[in-house]
């Protein structure tokens, strides 16, 4: 399915349904495929999963679109309001937990609750090695990136922990899929440097977010991985302790993108969290 938005078309899936409502939020340099297994696990939910322009997607944005973090959080609420999705339970993961924390932050009126996975929280932003290498190759003009992209194609390069290698286990085939669409597309590649240069440029958003999490009211879960080597598991010590329904739940035996590495898991936590 397509929406046409403020910044542009974004591709979504909707599996329908009179359940409660689950909107899935991906990271950069993924899309919505990242969200598969785990979606298969909800029968009986309506679970809703956009692709936001972050590198994976495939519908070039407008050129004078806001692809900063604010400007793609803007456009996730955006999303939800021209769906008209209510009593939304959203769930994000990596850079998509961050985007989830700017809607807690402004108040969020349609969530009724959020689970966060292994996510950019507090000063961990950009995250890790892969985060401080994507981010700086924004610096690059977009064919030169596409150029250094080119690595990627090799599964060696990818299992780097300056790429995915940190981020997933298990989900390789995932990771070489969400990089064709910026080796193809030149409007992509633009895409993507403007989200990377944005992010070079805003870097304490999610301290300033931090500040007005207290005043989130509704039930959080924070789903982290025990070996994330990525995400540190104090921050979500921390989140859980600013948040006045938060809930600390560890998972074992995955690394940062836990749809992937375990997506039973998941699905099984985000199942009893709306089921309550």
């Amino acid at each position: 399915m397509r929406i046409e938005l403020t910044a542009g078309t974004v591709e979504y899936t909707d599996t329908g349904g009179p359940g409660p409502v689950v909107v899935f939020v991906h990271g950069l340099l993924m899309d919505g495929t990242l969200w598969d297994e785990t979606v298969a696990e909800l029968t009986g939910h309506r679970c809703v999963v956009p692709t936001l322009p972050l590198g994976a997607h495939r519908q070039p944005m407008h050129e004078d679109a806001d692809l900063s973090m604010s400007g793609i959080a803007a456009l996730l609420t955006e999303f939800l309001e021209r769906l008209d999705l209510r009593d939304v339970t959203l769930v994000g993961v990596d850079t998509g937990g961050a985007l989830v924390q700017l809607l807690m932050a402004n108040g969020a009126p349609r969530v009724s609750g959020v689970v966060l996975g292994s996510c950019d929280a507090f000063d961990n932003f950009p995250p890790g090695l892969t985060g401080k290498t994507l981010v700086a190759t924004g610096k690059l003009s977009p064919g030169l990136f596409g150029v250094f992209m080119q690595q990627m194609r090799l599964r060696a390069v990818r299992r780097l922990p300056i790429a995915f290698g940190w981020l997933t286990k298990r989900g390789d085939a995932a990771t070489a899929r969400w990089i064709r669409p910026l080796l193809a597309d030149a409007a992509i590649r633009r895409d993507t440097v403007r989200v990377l240069r944005a992010a070079a440029a805003s870097p304490g958003f999610l301290l300033e977010a931090a500040e007005r999490l207290p005043s989130f009211d509704r039930p959080v879960l924070l789903a982290w991985a025990t070996e994330d080597r990525v995400m540190p598991l104090d921050h979500a010590r921390r989140l859980e302790a600013l948040l006045p329904k938060g809930k600390l739940v560890e998972v074992a035996d995955s690394y940062t993108l836990l749809p992937l590495d375990q997506p039973t898991e998941f699905a099984r936590l985000i199942r009893e969290f709306t089921a309550g």
